[in-house]
């Protein structure tokens, strides 16, 4: 865990090769597989929750809390895409950060994300008590 707290401005990137997996397939006059939404905007939470690594102790996790993400243009199975996490906001314990995906020099995806550092006995709490309630 670092001493200081992470600077506005500071960011973080992963990259990936879109695979079958993470693409949807769209079946009109011929087929189309593109990279899902839903596995884009892992992959940006993906950027912001290692940007906060460094700052996590062995008792804290950091959880997202917020997603507002454009998906811009298609991606084809096998590309490779760059995602960035920006951090813009910071009032301990929530980050929020600017993401961005490109595939090439093309930018697929922008937008907003948000994520709070908990306790991870707090969500174990929170997630016996719905266990429990569940039960009833």
């Amino acid at each position: 865990m670092q001493d200081q707290q992470p600077r506005i401005g500071a960011q973080h990137s992963i990259s990936f090769e879109v695979e079958s997996s993470q693409a949807i397939t769209f079946s009109r006059e011929a087929e189309i597989s593109v990279l899902s939404t839903p596995s884009l905007i892992w992959f940006l939470e993906q950027a912001a929750l290692q940007f906060l690594l460094p700052w996590l102790d062995e008792k804290s996790i950091s959880v997202g809390t917020h997603v507002d993400v454009e998906h811009l243009a298609p991606t084809p199975v096998g590309a490779t895409v760059n995602c960035t996490a920006q951090l813009i906001f910071q009032d301990d314990p929530v980050y929020r950060f600017k993401v961005e995906a490109y595939a090439g020099d093309e930018k697929i995806a922008k937008g907003l994300h948000s994520r709070r550092i908990i306790q991870t006995s707090q969500l174990v709490r929170r997630l016996q008590a719905l266990e429990s309630k569940s039960r009833k």
